[in-house]
């Protein structure tokens, strides 16, 4: 667990789900999203038990995102999820780990990915150690791309996701420039 001064970031619960099928329906928020589509109640069902194997199996995941205070939203709303996965729909980059993030509409445009990322790559690099990371959006995704660069990634490629056909930026960090630049 992790908390901001807004946010608090933390492992799955079985009662987000419903709050996560509602982020994955959402066609403007999935737009950008794999094939684009809105995912079903049972595809985010087995994306949330995936969430927390990921977790068993590698120490490192998903976090669920909820606000601590009452801005922009009720305390204890769910936002949406930040954290680090590996990217396998993008074999090209591996081995990589991704940081990316997901949030409710309601949501966007409050810094809430930003705040949420600094501590994930604070967690990635400093408790977790990883080497290097990656983030990957489609090019037509400001707002992630404004988020990537706050964080202090710069371009590594573009390139196209081989199952959609989807145009992608992928940007990195290296723990040593991420070292140098926070501390």
């Amino acid at each position: 667990m992790i908390e901001t001064e807004r946010l608090l970031l933390r492992r799955w619960r079985a009662d987000d789900l419903s709050a996560l099928t509602a982020l994955n329906a959402d066609p403007e928020v999935m737009r950008y999203v794999g094939d684009g589509l809105p995912r079903t109640a049972e595809q985010s069902a087995a994306a949330l038990a995936a969430y927390e194997l990921a977790w068993e199996n590698r120490g490192f995941g998903l976090f669920a995102v909820e606000l601590r205070t009452a801005e922009p939203g009720p305390v204890g709303a769910f936002a949406g999820w930040v954290g680090l996965a590996v990217p396998e729909f993008l074999p090209e980059v591996l081995p990589a780990v991704e940081i990316g993030w997901r949030l409710a509409r309601p949501y966007w445009g409050h810094g809430i990915a930003t705040e949420a990322a600094v501590e994930v790559l604070r967690f990635a690099f400093e408790y977790a150690r990883l080497p290097r990371l990656v983030s990957i959006c489609h090019v037509d995704n400001t707002a992630s791309a404004k988020v990537m660069d706050k964080l202090g990634m710069t371009e590594e490629r573009r390139t196209t996701v081989p199952v959609q056909g989807r145009p992608v930026l992928v940007t990195e960090l290296p723990r040593g420039r991420y070292l140098r630049t926070r501390h």
